[in-house]
């Protein structure tokens, strides 16, 4: 039976603003640029209290938490502050895969520090962070990946919290569907068209009936609702891609989903800060009222710099789509692809105004 540990940095960003400058201290502190397009990269608990969440646009932050202190982001000592982190995993396992710059997988199943338990271990790692970085973590400690993850958000922040192996039914059974990874409100409309609102209900439905309705994706949803998660825990993958997506409610023509594409620009574009990593390819999933998938990508000759910059080349890719004009959508995707190491990309300007 394998012991994994999820590793959460809390509140990473607005932490380490809040850590290296004592006025913020106590402060809702929102990591966003000010502006029109501009989007929250990471809040402090104390902004948390006022709904203020990472990707929302920063215009809605500052109408939700007026007093909040806006602190542009510094992403050089982020990395740094995580490459201080990975390197306290490392002393622990050779087994961890990083998710972003604040989390990680860790396989403590054979430790290299001798620890009469995975918790044990999970404890003194985040005793450790504390020490060496004056940062705290939560960590959930459990049998799989899937588990472990759900876990290490029970008790945010300065958390820890275990499912042991014989626990994992009962600790899934009222959890609201919503938990298992993948699982957005789309997902939740259909589900609940099943009568299903909890893991508990999913796990009542029949694995035919869910490959029926779901194909591929109705066998994930069975396995989840039972615990299962084979996905072993892969050390140092580098990422290929980040996207994100969004099904209307109602199906769209092509030429109103600029306002969507840019919002996915947005969200897609905060999710590859917490990456080291350089995305070069632009990519525009579409998916018609008829379930047809089509992707358009376009490698520029400097890969996008900003938010805007990935918005504007998704939208131009519209232009390649050959379908009839009155042809409606009902998914809009927006992604990147084709990450190198900011290394390998010789004269480019950092990213995000960092020089």
């Amino acid at each position: 039976m394998r012991k994994i540990l999820h590793i959460d940095m809390d509140a990473f960003y607005a932490s380490v603003e809040q850590r290296d400058d004592p006025a913020l201290r106590g402060r809702p502190v929102v990591v966003a640029w000010r502006g029109m397009r501009s989007v929250v990269c990471a809040a402090s608990y104390e902004a948390r209290r006022y709904g203020v969440r990472s990707a929302m646009p920063a215009l809605r932050a500052e109408r939700l938490c007026p007093d909040a202190v806006f602190v542009p982001p510094d992403f050089s000592r982020y990395k740094a502050v995580s490459k201080q982190v990975r390197a306290i995993f490392h002393q622990h396992t050779d087994l961890v895969e990083p998710l972003s710059l604040d989390e990680a997988y860790l396989d403590v199943t054979a430790p290299k520090i001798a620890a009469p338990s995975a918790t044990a271990t999970a404890e003194r790692i985040r005793a450790q962070i504390r020490e060496e970085t004056a940062l705290t973590a939560s960590a959930g400690v459990a049998p799989n990946k899937f588990i472990a993850k759900i876990a290490s958000d029970w008790n945010k922040p300065d958390g820890l919290f275990v499912v042991r192996p014989s626990q994992v039914a009962a600790f899934l059974t009222d959890l609201p569907v919503g938990r298992i990874p993948g699982v957005g409100k789309v997902m939740q409309g259909r589900l609940a068209e099943l009568g299903v609102a909890t893991v508990g209900d999913l796990r009542m439905v029949p694995l035919e009936q869910l490959v029926r309705r779901f194909g591929a994706w109705g066998r994930r949803l069975h396995e989840r609702a039972h615990g299962i998660d084979e996905r072993p825990v892969e050390p140092d993958q580098p990422v290929q891609s980040i996207s994100s997506e969004d099904t209307f409610a109602e199906d769209l023509p092509l030429d109103a989903l600029a306002p969507r594409i840019h919002e996915l620009a947005d969200k897609t574009w905060t999710a590859t800060t917490r990456t080291e990593r350089v995305g070069r390819t632009v990519v525009l999933k579409l998916k018609t009222a008829q379930f047809r998938i089509l992707t358009r990508s376009l490698t520029p000759d400097t890969p996008p710099r900003s938010a805007q910059e990935l918005a504007a080349i998704a939208s131009a890719l519209r232009g390649r789509v050959d379908l009839p004009a009155d042809t409606r959508y009902r998914l809009v995707g927006v992604g990147l692809s084709g990450f190198r190491e900011r290394e390998e990309l010789p004269g480019q300007r950092e990213l995000f105004g960092v020089a």
